[in-house]
């Protein structure tokens, strides 16, 4: 096979329709637009916005820019003063746990961990997101941090 054996498959191409060529064609004369009236007209019909002449929704709507990302992630943010004054020496703080002492409204609710306030004795955090301050903290102080990974 070579460049100029190249052909569309039988039928995936059709010529378009020339319309108002004479009256033999079968669309000569109006050329399928009817006698008269806006449709029949150069330019004629109405926008896909119009309503009968009451002022159409895109008009009475406020005019608002950008868009809201609707796979944005909110995390709740949660700090380490938080942390210290709720859970004991070795605890292993999990959304559940998180949930527990009123800091979450769900365990599935992505949270953060930000390095406001110190930590002097070893905590290992489990959380969707760490601050940079936030795991230096915990990690100074004895404990360990883990990111959970979620799907969906």
């Amino acid at each position: 096979m070579k460049l100029h054996d190249l052909r569309p498959d039988p039928g995936s191409r059709k010529k378009r329709k020339r319309v108002g060529r004479g009256t033999g064609s079968g669309d000569g004369k109006t050329a399928g637009r009817g006698t008269e009236g806006q449709l029949a007209r150069s330019g004629g019909g109405k926008p896909p916005y119009f309503e009968g002449g009451q002022l159409p929704l895109v008009r009475r709507l406020p005019f608002k820019r950008g868009f809201t990302n609707i796979f944005k992630i909110h995390y709740k943010p949660i700090n380490i003063d938080q942390l210290v004054e709720r859970f004991e020496v070795g605890t292993e703080v999990t959304p559940e746990l998180l949930v527990e002492a009123g800091l979450l409204k769900k365990s599935t609710d992505p949270c953060v961990i930000l390095g406001r306030g110190d930590i002097d004795f070893a905590l290992t955090v489990r959380a969707d997101r760490f601050s940079e301050s936030a795991k230096a903290k915990i990690e100074v102080a004895g404990g360990s941090v883990i990111v959970l990974e979620r799907t969906g």
